[in-house]
């Protein structure tokens, strides 16, 4: 497959996909989802390094493609959309992420808010850049957040870091980052592709039989059913895609503004 809105390199036995929507801040359309789940599902990779063009690592959703009117009428993601999902009710992307047995390493160049953080959750190492932010910004466009927000995230940090993230939509620095244990290591900007790919290169020196178990075992350990919380997320975005106070976290995003949520 041809991509047009990602880079997907191979170094040795690293594969390297790269978001590569610099002047949209690498946000994500249909196009970059599709572009995503082939890559890792097509992968020969026995690591995987997931990143972003400068200046960010991901900006979430394309709001002005995917969520205005004007976008939601040529397509994007609304109530409709969100029932587009694979059989373990994941977005495809989403489930190519979570099950796949090679190791992901995300390489966080700049801001990785929204989905832009979901992905980095998937991940299983996350290296940020000392420029790096995250940000779990979906109440403020009045949704909840994906599965992995509900599902990695609080196993990270802990419940109650977990909430704060989730209930605020406050966006934090690589630092704080840090100190709660969200990202393994932090290195100066410059120095971030070749400390991801160094990692990565470590993990796939090893035998590829005993590392896609140790990551199957973790998952097994770990993770929730992802089938069962895919289908409650979904059936809750339907509902938050029709409500007024989605409408207004959009508008108000596209007009600069403070929201003003009405409760429905």
């Amino acid at each position: 497959m041809a991509y047009r809105e990602l880079r997907y390199e191979i170094d040795g036995d690293v594969g390297v996909v790269t978001l590569d929507r610099p002047e949209a801040r690498n946000a994500l359309t249909r196009t970059t989802y599709r572009e995503l789940e082939d890559a890792v599902r097509s992968t020969t990779a026995r690591c995987l390094v997931i990143t972003g063009t400068d200046p960010a690592f991901c900006a979430g959703d394309d709001v002005k493609l995917l969520m205005a009117p004007a976008g939601a009428a040529a397509g994007g993601p609304g109530a409709d959309d969100a029932g587009a999902l694979s059989d373990l009710g994941l977005t495809p992307a989403a489930d190519a992420l979570l099950h796949t047995d090679v190791p992901v390493v995300a390489a966080v160049n700049g801001a990785a808010v929204g989905w832009g953080m979901e992905l980095a959750l998937m991940a299983d190492i996350r290296v940020a850049s000392e420029c790096a932010r995250f940000g779990e910004l979906f109440v403020k466009r009045g949704l909840c957040c994906d599965v992995a927000g509900l599902g990695r995230l609080a196993t990270l940090v802990g419940r109650e870091r977990a909430a704060d993230l989730l209930f605020t939509g406050r966006v934090i620095d690589a630092d704080e980052a840090g100190a709660i244990g969200l990202v393994s290591r932090i290195v100066p900007h410059a120095d971030l592709l070749d400390a991801a790919l160094a990692l990565a290169r470590t993990i796939a020196a090893n035998p590829p039989l005993a590392v896609r178990r140790i990551k199957r075992g973790l998952r097994a350990a770990l993770d929730p059913d992802w089938g069962v919380l895919g289908r409650q997320v979904g059936a809750d975005l339907a509902e938050l895609f029709r409500t007024a106070d989605h409408r207004e976290g959009v508008a108000a995003f596209l007009e600069r503004r403070e929201p003003r949520f009405a409760g429905r």
